[in-house]
């Protein structure tokens, strides 16, 4: 079951990063980047290593896409033009779904019961919350700090931007 689940994600996963290459439209291929974000941490969580998929999820899905997104917005970037709605993709995304639904009900009946109660805090994690707040404080902040120093910067170009066009 762990190989099928393996190879269904890293194909999810190589097929959303085509999608991100071959989009014309920057917030659709944002979403597909979004959506190859979560199968890496599908990976990571087959590996065992839930905080590890927790943290990349909230890294990179939380404030990497939603930035560039934010970016996009503000230069209000235009994609190639309106295109004809695609017929197959809501097929194939109701195949997708159906596909993981059976899996994860597969999944439970072949261990016979419903998983338990989740533990506040898996085994490791107090030690992982206070290095990260004592020792590797300093670089958190200074990622923070730069994430915000990108965010205003991409306000103040736009700023620009419109000023340019108005005397204009």
């Amino acid at each position: 079951m762990a190989d099928f689940l393996f190879y269904l994600f890293a194909f999810l996963t190589v097929l959303a990063a085509v999608g991100v290459v071959l989009n014309r439209n920057a917030v659709n291929a944002a979403m597909c980047l979004l959506l190859s974000f979560a199968g890496v941490a599908a990976l990571f969580t087959l590996l065992d290593a839930g905080l590890l998929a927790f943290v990349f999820l909230l890294v990179y899905a939380g404030a990497v896409v939603v930035l560039f997104l934010f970016v996009v917005m503000l230069f209000d970037v235009q994609g190639a033009g309106p295109r004809k709605p695609y017929k197959t993709v809501p097929a194939a995304a109701s195949v997708v779904a159906l596909a993981l639904l059976t899996t994860g009900l597969l999944s439970l009946i072949e261990r016979g019961r419903l998983p338990g109660s989740v533990p506040v805090a898996a085994p490791g994690f107090k030690e992982f919350a206070a290095r990260l707040f004592t020792t590797y404080l300093l670089p958190v902040q200074v990622t923070g700090f730069l994430l915000l120093i990108a965010m205003l910067g991409v306000v103040v170009i736009s700023k620009r931007l419109e000023t340019k066009e108005a005397a204009q």
